[in-house]
C-alpha cells in the first residue's frame, strides 16, 4: 500500500489536484497507515495541520512533524474534528450499509460545507456506459478490481449512481468527481 500511497501523493500535490486542498486548515486521513500520503500534502501545503487516524497497531510509534500527527483510533467509533476527511482507497472495503455508517462519522467531524467542510474519497467510480468507453483498457482493470473486491470482501467497486446513492443515503447533499487520477477518481462530498 505504500508504493500506492506514493503515486497517489504525487497526483494529490499536481497542479491538476492542488485546489482541493487549498483554504483547508486541517485534514483528517482516516485508515491512512503509516502517513505516506498524509506527509505528502503536510509537506506541500505548510499551514495545513494533517492527522492520521488508524488502528493502534498500524500507527505504531510514529512520529508526527509540525503540522502532522498520528491518532490511534477506530474510523467506525469516532473521527476527530477537521475541516476535511480524506478516505484513500477506504470505502471500496466496505459493504454499503458500512460505507454510510462510516460516511455518517466523517459528516459529524466536519463543518457545514459554508465553513470548509467537505470529505475527499480517492476510489473508483465504475464507468456507467463502459461499452462506449474510449479506454477499455481501464474499464477492464475497473472491472477486474470489482471482481476481486466481490471475491475477496463483502464489498464492490461502484458506478457514480451508485456513489450517488451512498452519499445521499449518508446525508450528503452535493459531491463532484474529478476522474483523472487513472483508475481511480477523486471525489469530493459536501453536507
Amino acid at each position: 500500500m505504500a508504493s500506492d500511497s506514493r503515486l497517489i501523493s504525487n497526483l494529490l500535490i499536481s497542479d491538476q489536484c492542488k485546489g482541493v486542498f487549498e483554504g483547508l486548515t486541517s485534514l483528517m486521513d482516516v485508515g491512512g497507515g503509516t502517513g505516506t500520503v498524509a506527509r505528502a500534502i503536510a509537506n506541500t501545503f505548510l499551514s495545513l495541520k494533517c492527522i492520521v487516524l488508524d488502528l493502534p497497531h498500524v500507527i505504531g510509534d510514529q512520529k508526527g512533524t509540525g503540522n502532522l500527527e498520528f491518532v490511534a483510533g477506530s474510523m467506525f467509533d469516532k473521527i476527530p474534528h477537521a475541516n476535511a476527511v480524506l478516505l484513500k482507497w477506504i470505502l471500496h472495503n466496505w459493504s454499503d450499509h458500512d460505507c454510510v455508517k462510516l460516511l455518517k462519522r466523517c459528516k459529524e467531524s466536519i463543518p457545514s460545507k459554508e465553513r470548509g467542510g467537505k470529505v475527499i474519497i480517492i476510489d473508483i467510480v465504475m464507468d456507467d456506459n463502459s461499452i462506449s468507453s474510449s479506454n477499455e483498457q481501464l474499464v477492464e482493470a475497473q472491472h477486474m478490481m470489482d471482481f476481486i473486491m466481490r471475491i475477496t470482501h463483502p464489498s464492490k467497486e461502484r458506478t457514480k449512481k451508485e456513489w450517488e446513492k451512498l452519499f445521499l443515503d449518508a446525508g450528503f447533499t452535493e459531491y463532484k468527481i474529478i476522474t483523472s487520477l487513472g483508475l481511480r477518481s477523486l471525489i469530493e462530498i459536501y453536507p
